[in-house]
Order: structure tokens, then C-alpha cells, then sequence
């Protein structure tokens, strides 16, 4: 169906941006900007339009968490509330499966780079018009002599997932403090040499510290857990540089929450890879830490930066406008035109996903958003954003 669609102001991700301009719809697939004062028949609408938002980073499987686990606990007694209160009926888990999927449809994603240990996502992904990146995710909390055991089990979880459509899949580490040396290499070599990967990166000063010094704590954690620290030793270096190396440089990788990073990391990672993403899931952040990264250091180290919204056992919903608004809330230094190339162009970019999503231009499908958002000179501050919507469904 041919649609033509107008706003205050048409964002594109990738730095270009039109007013007095209208977009030319052919279903999903735009035909071409053009001036107002050429058409008729155009839908105008107040506000910002922009392309479909990607959410970098979310864990689906985990929705039917919502509001179990309580807020500002902290990461290590967050992950302990996750592992004891995983296990529910399998009609839950779906139905949320479900409802998660379709809120995420009704807030404007079009993509998401999605966390899976099970297989509880395959039925949605294969009929969602959501784009799933699937990243299964191993690990065998630093046992070296488990490494076979627990990729074997994983595998067969990344054997079965989604593949169709624009779905792809990878296998991916969970984070450096739970991931062995011997693990790391089977995952790379069970990935292909262009794949996208992720890996949860310095979310709180005892991930540092396991490495630097083995203290911290994460030896409590795995104490806990009955989980012995024999084999592990420390490398006197950041939990980062531990991930570089035993991951390939020759990936894209999603570093994702970066709380702690600081900038001499982010300059160790540029040396090491061009390829690098850096997400951060800013709701998250504060319901599990009561803390962001601060933001002045990605900006001006001139990483490339995605949003995600991690998951429902984190957040109170799965919306890219609303992680955008908490940034604006607490860190209104970042621009707004900045914050939506972070949800559209550069999501699209880190998932391999940018040669039909991220931008708006002719013979692309990124979806239509349309923010509700004041514009005034062609200036909108979207801490005040009021809602975001599909013009092109």
C-alpha cells in the first residue's frame, strides 16, 4: 500500500534530517524523500520521525521475571536471585515470552540482539516481524574441566534456534568472570569468522578486582556457590583485557553495560578492534546498581555506542524511548540527535542488520517511528517525549 507520511522534523540515523519533507511508503519499503510542496494526499503528524529503534541488548526468556527480583540489590545478589527463581511453568514463561515480544513490537523495535541459555524463544522469533540477532550464551564459571560438558549443552541450544527470515544466531561468552579460557576458544571456533557476539562487560568494581587480584566480591559469589576458584588466577590486568584475549577481533562485539569502564579501557579496546559496540541498558543499570556509566567518557572517546533494555527481570518494560528519556533525565548533556543514532543507526550497524534497518533512505525497511514530542525551530528534548509509534504497520 502507498502511503505518504510527514512530520516536524524526519531524523534519519545515520546524520542526514529533513523538514517540509515527506516519506513515500510502498508497504514497509520507502520509495523516496521528497519535498512536501511536491505531494499530496500527506499524512502530516506532530513530532520527530525517525527510523525503527534496535535494541541492542535484552534477555526475552527472561520476561516472566517482571518485578520478582527486588531493585538495587546489586549484581551479585541480582544473578543469585536470577539463577533461584528461574525455573517457572512453561505456560508462563511462553505467555510472557508473548506479551514481551508484542511490547517491544508496540514500542517501535524492529531488531533485537537477544540473550538465550534455553529455548524457550524459538516459537515467537519465527513468527515475530521483530528481527532476532540470537546470542547463546555459555559459560562454566571458570572450570576448565567443564568447558566440554557445558558447551556441548549449549550447543544443542544454538542448534535449535531461530533461523528464519533475517534471524541469525551465534555463540557467545557470558561475561569474563564466569567464562574459561578453554570455553572461550570452543566458542570461537564454533562461530563463523563474520558473526556478531556479545559479552556483559564491567558492570561493577568486583568484576575488576576478581581479575586484578582475585578478591572482591566474587570470590563470596562463588563460594555460594560452591563453586571452587582452584584453576583461575589472576591476571593483574582488568576483566576486559582478559575478554580481548580470547575473543576475535575480526567480530563485531557488543560490549554490554560498561559501568565501570574508563577511558584508558576503551583505548586498549580500539587497539585491539575497530569492530567493537558499546550498549549500554541505562534502566537496567539502576535497578540492579543504582548507577550509569557516565557518558562523557564514551562521547568523547568516540566509541560507537547502541541502547538496549536487557531484560524484564531488570527493568520495569522493554522501550528504547524510555531508556533514552532516562538518560536525558540524568545526563541531559547527551543530544537527543545523538541518543536516536545510538537506537536506530548504530543498533542496526552493531547487528549486521544496517542494509535495511537503521536509516532512512530509498529501497530500506527500518520501519517508521513517530516520537510525540514537542518541535519548536527544530529543537525537541525527548525527556518529554509523550510516546513512540509505528506509521508504517
Amino acid at each position: 500500500m502507498i502511503k505518504k507520511v510527514s512530520a516536524d522534523i524526519i531524523i534519519s540515523g545515520d546524520g542526514r534530517e529533513w523538514t517540509d519533507h515527506y516519506i513515500l511508503l510502498n508497504g514497509s519499503s520507502i520509495e523516496g524523500i521528497y519535498p512536501n510542496s511536491s505531494g499530496n494526499n500527506i499524512d502530516k503528524f506532530a513530532g520527530v520521525i525517525c527510523p525503527g529503534f534496535v535494541n541492542a541488548h535484552c534477555h526475552l526468556e527472561l520476561s516472566h521475571l517482571l518485578g520478582a527480583i527486588d531493585t538495587g540489590t546489586g549484581l551479585i545478589d541480582f544473578i543469585k536471585g536470577v539463577v533461584t527463581l528461574r525455573e517457572f511453568p512453561e505456560e508462563i514463561i511462553k505467555e510472557a515470552i508473548i506479551t514481551a515480544d508484542q511490547q517491544m513490537i508496540d514500542n517501535g523495535i524492529v531488531a533485537v540482539g537477544d540473550i538465550s541459555n534455553k529455548l524457550d524463544t524459538y516459537e515467537v522469533k519465527e513468527s515475530s516481524p521483530i528481527d532476532y540477532y540470537t546470542f547463546v550464551e555459555m559459560f562454566d564459571f571458570l572450570q576448565e574441566d567443564q568447558a566440554q560438558s557445558n558447551f556441548d549443552q549449549y550447543h544443542e541450544v544454538y542448534q535449535g534456534q531461530s533461523r528464519s527470515g533475517y534471524n541469525r544466531v551465534s555463540c557467545v561468552p557470558h561475561a569474563p568472570y564466569s567464562v574459561s579460557k578453554a570455553l572461550f576458544n570452543l566458542i570461537n571456533d564454533a562461530n563463523d569468522s563474520d558473526v556478531v557476539v556479545s559479552i556483559h562487560n564491567q558492570e561493577l568494581s568486583a568484576e575488576n578486582e576478581l581479575f586484578e587480584s582475585k578478591s572482591g566480591g566474587f570470590i563470596g559469589f562463588y563460594k555460594d556457590f560452591g563453586i571452587p576458584l582452584d584453576q583461575f588466577n589472576a591476571t593483574g590486568k582488568p576483566s576486559i583485557d582478559y575478554a580481548m584475549s580470547h575473543m576475535n577481533p575480526r567480530n563485531h562485539t557488543l560490549m554490554v553495560h560498561n559501568t565501570q569502564t574508563e577511558e584508558t579501557d576503551m583505548r586498549r579496546v580500539a587497539q585491539w578492534s575497530d569492530q567493537v559496540y558499546w550498549v549500554t541498558c541505562p534502566n537496567a543499570n539502576l535497578y540492579i546498581e543504582n548507577k550509569l556509566p557516565h557518558y562523557k567518557k564514551f562521547i568523547g572517546s568516540g566509541v560507537k555506542m547502541c541502547i538496549g533494555t536487557d531484560s524484564l527481570s531488570s527493568n520495569w518494560q522493554l522501550s528504547i524511548l524510555d531508556e533514552i528519556k532516562t538518560i536525558k533525565r540524568y545526563q541531559s548533556h547527551v543530544s537527543d540527535r545523538e541518543l536516536l543514532k545510538w537506537a536506530t543507526y548504530n543498533g542496526a550497524q552493531a547487528l549486521k542488520y544496517d542494509d535495511r534497518l537503521g536509516s532512512i533512505a530509498p529501497g530500506k525497511s527500518p520501519g517508521i517511528n513517530l516520537i510525540d514530542v514537542e518541535v519548536s525551530e527544530g529543537n525537541f528534548d525527548l525527556q518529554y517525549a509523550r510516546s513512540v509509534r509505528r506509521l508504517d504497520l
